[in-house]
């Protein structure tokens, strides 16, 4: 069990891994030995989310998200599989941290007196510049 929360943990049967070769530089060892881990877990199958995480985290995971559902995260940026492991692990478990924090709700605020009063008062100058501006015989 993958704790992640107080009240969210993830079954280990629920992730799944495979490794691939990872681009960049490397020398000769990058050819042959695939450290790079690919991390996949299904997200809309997943009954250790409740519904509101899940849709949270459909929202945060953006293009890392397949049609079916599926979350895949990409972890090659260090020399090891068990290191890459780590940091692929480490990612998933961040994204559904930062999803399981509900949003903050918006408080509507009311403009205060002061600044209604500058609103105003620049008004009535931008008013009073105009008026000085028009010809006279305008009216006539």
């Amino acid at each position: 069990m993958i704790r992640i929360t107080s009240r969210i943990a993830l079954d280990d049967a629920e992730i799944e891994e495979s490794f691939v070769r990872a681009g960049g530089p490397g020398g000769q060892n990058v050819n042959k030995v695939s450290t790079a881990v690919q991390l996949r877990f299904d997200v809309r199958g997943s009954p250790s989310l409740p519904d509101a995480v899940r849709a949270r985290l459909e929202r945060l995971a953006g293009k890392r998200l397949t049609r079916d559902g599926v979350l895949v995260i990409v972890a090659q940026r260090h020399r090891t599989q068990q290191r890459n492991r780590e940091d692929a692990l480490a990612r998933l478990v961040d994204l559904i941290r930062a999803a399981a924090t509900p949003p903050v709700p918006r408080r509507p605020t009311k403009p205060t007196a002061a600044s209604r009063w500058r609103r105003l008062e620049s008004k009535e100058r931008r008013s009073k510049t105009k008026t000085l501006r028009r010809d006279p015989r305008e009216g006539e």
